[in-house]
Order: C-alpha cells, then sequence, then structure tokens
C-alpha cells in the first residue's frame, strides 16, 4: 500500500459551520477525517500533517516556501502528497509549486472544497477520496482534483463562487478524470533528474487590470522603483486605450526606461495573447513589453515572481517568461 502525506493548510474544508458563518476548527478538523471518511485507510497508508491553518485569502510567498520545503524534507519518505487548500488562492499556490517542485516524479495534489466537511451538503469528502486516490497513481506534476477532475496546477483557475464545479483549465484539458476508474491524460515522464526544491520568489511585481477611463494620473503615482515587474491584464488579445489622455503607451515608455519589465496577460480566460495582431498589441511590444500568451493570471504572476527571485537579469526574466517551464504555456500560441 502506497504511502501518501495529507498536508493541511486551511480553507473552507478545515472549516465548522457554526450560527451563520463558518470559522476554521483544526481540531474538529482530525475528528472530521477520521470519523466521517473511514475508507480512506483502504486507499493508502496516509500520514496527516498540519502545518498551518490559515484561510488562503491570507497565504503569501512565505507559505508557498513552507509547503514546498514540507514536501522537500518528506519527499523520500512518500508516494504522493496531498494538499488541503482554501480555493480562493489554490490556483496561486499550485502555480507557485510546479515551478519550485523541479523534476518530480510523484503526485502532488491540491484539493478543498466549496462547503465545510462538517456540513451535510459537503464536496469535501468527495473531493478528499479522489486526491487520495489519485496521489496514489504514476502521474508526476502537481495537480488540482476538484468536481472529478485532475487539472494541472499552473493551467487552473477558479470560476465559481457558488458551484461545486469551482475550477476549470481554459486553455488546456484535464490531465486527469475521475468516473468509474482515473484516466490519466498526460504519458509518465521516462527519464528524470534528481528532485530540486527550487522554492523563492520576490513581491516586486504589480498587477494592473486595463479598464475604460484608466487615470494615467493614477498610474504616475506608482514608485516604479520599487517594482522589477507589473502584469497588465488588457482586453483581448492583448488591446488598450491608446488615445488622449488615457493612452497607456508613456506609462509603458516609463516602465522600459526604469528597467521594469511589462508582461501581457488577457482579461479573458480563454486563447491566447497575440500582441502582433492589432495596432495596440505592437506598439506595447515596440516598446519592451513582452506577451504572457495563454497563461493565466495566476501562473503568470507565480512564474515572474519566482523568475525574480533567481536572477536580477530583466533579460534572462523576460526570455524565461515566454519559454514553458512546467506546462503552464503553449508555445505555438
Amino acid at each position: 500500500m502506497k504511502k501518501i502525506l495529507l498536508i493541511q493548510t486551511g480553507g473552507t474544508i478545515a472549516m465548522s459551520a457554526k450560527g451563520e458563518g463558518v470559522e476554521l476548527d483544526p481540531e474538529a478538523w482530525s475528528d472530521l477525517l477520521i470519523k466521517q471518511i473511514p475508507e480512506l485507510e483502504e486507499l493508502a497508508e496516509i500520514t496527516t500533517y498540519p502545518l498551518f491553518f490559515e484561510d488562503s485569502s491570507d497565504l503569501n510567498a512565505e507559505h508557498w516556501v513552507n509547503l514546498a520545503q514540507c514536501i522537500d524534507v518528506n519527499y523520500e519518505k512518500y508516494d504522493g502528497f496531498v494538499i488541503l487548500h482554501g480555493t480562493d488562492t489554490m490556483a496561486y499556490t499550485a502555480s507557485a509549486l510546479s515551478y519550485s517542485l523541479q523534476n518530480l516524479a510523484k503526485p502532488v495534489i491540491f484539493t478543498g472544497s466549496q462547503v465545510p466537511m462538517s456540513s451535510v451538503r459537503s464536496d469535501a469528502r468527495r473531493n478528499l477520496i479522489n486526491s487520495i486516490e489519485m496521489a496514489t497513481t504514476e502521474l508526476q506534476e502537481v495537480g488540482i482534483c476538484f468536481n472529478d477532475h485532475v487539472y494541472r496546477g499552473n493551467r487552473a483557475t477558479k470560476l465559481s463562487i457558488g458551484d461545486f464545479d469551482a475550477f476549470g483549465s481554459p486553455n488546456l484539458d484535464p490531465i486527469a478524470e475521475i468516473g468509474l476508474d482515473i484516466e490519466l491524460h498526460v504519458p509518465p515522464k521516462k527519464l528524470i533528474p534528481a528532485f530540486e526544491n527550487n522554492a523563492a520568489f520576490s513581491n516586486e511585481i504589480f498587477v494592473l487590470t486595463v479598464h475604460p477611463s484608466l487615470s494615467m494620473n493614477i498610474l504616475d503615482c506608482l514608485d516604479l522603483t520599487k517594482l522589477k515587474a507589473i502584469i497588465v491584464r488588457t482586453f483581448g488579445s492583448g488591446n488598450f486605450p491608446m488615445k488622449g489622455e488615457y493612452n497607456m503607451i508613456p506609462f509603458f515608455e516609463k516602465c522600459r526606461d526604469h528597467g521594469v519589465i511589462v508582461a501581457i496577460v488577457s482579461q479573458a480566460d480563454y486563447d491566447a495573447v497575440n500582441l502582433t495582431k492589432y495596432p495596440a498589441g505592437r506598439a506595447a511590444l515596440n516598446v519592451g513589453a513582452v506577451s504572457g500568451g495563454d497563461m493565466t493570471m495566476e501562473a503568470a504572476l507565480t512564474k515572474l515572481m519566482f523568475l525574480m527571485a533567481r536572477s536580477d537579469s530583466k533579460e534572462y526574466i523576460e526570455s524565461q517568461f515566454q519559454i514553458p517551464m512546467a506546462g503552464e504555456l503553449t508555445v505555438d500560441k
């Protein structure tokens, strides 16, 4: 029987329904796990480890590093890992770990729930059973398991607040589907170098969402000397205002002059940024912006944070940003 490390970090799955709201209840979670899902012991030899108990909205890069270190020190002891995590920032953490845990030869599965495990209609039981079983497979990457689907961690994004089918992967099909059997859609890697944990992240980054009537006076208030990169969430395939007082090109030029990377992603979930298609995109290219292709915003943000922690070279970061590191980017889009 395979050995699985079940790491608890908090989230709705670890909450207890009390009155009109819910709150984190780490002690109750341990009891519920044993009482409500005893059949987990039939799937694997499971060791539970409460790393921390936080609402995922409070998680940051330090938590990502702690989580990666936890997997690193236990890597040789277990056949797979399941991480219980809040849904709000699960895609960020999964993306961050996909870059940090290099040369993975074992499954690292994130899951959680939309309803606390203590509730009668919770989806926690189903997601947890599926995730434990996924962690016993030959999958060799970071995934998010939710509602009978497994998505590549750096391709997933939260699409729904109220549905059990909370996550989707707009630009990549699920890497596994769970029905009567588990269907893996990714072949195992044949030759894998030694596993490495390279978790480190820089927070010298800002995410800017373009919207109609975005004031350039507000952008002038940004202290670019404290930033290494700005992710710009544009319209469509890379469009933004280019006329009159709302013209964004002077701001991009200012970023370039300060050595700040400008990375373009789309507000649209599906398909890819194409900076050669329209005048705005071509103008952005001319002042040094780079394309995020079909990366999710979560994948683009954590990738830049990871790369910036590894190098101070703007050229290196920009070039690596546009090359797939862990399957997060489609190269022909």
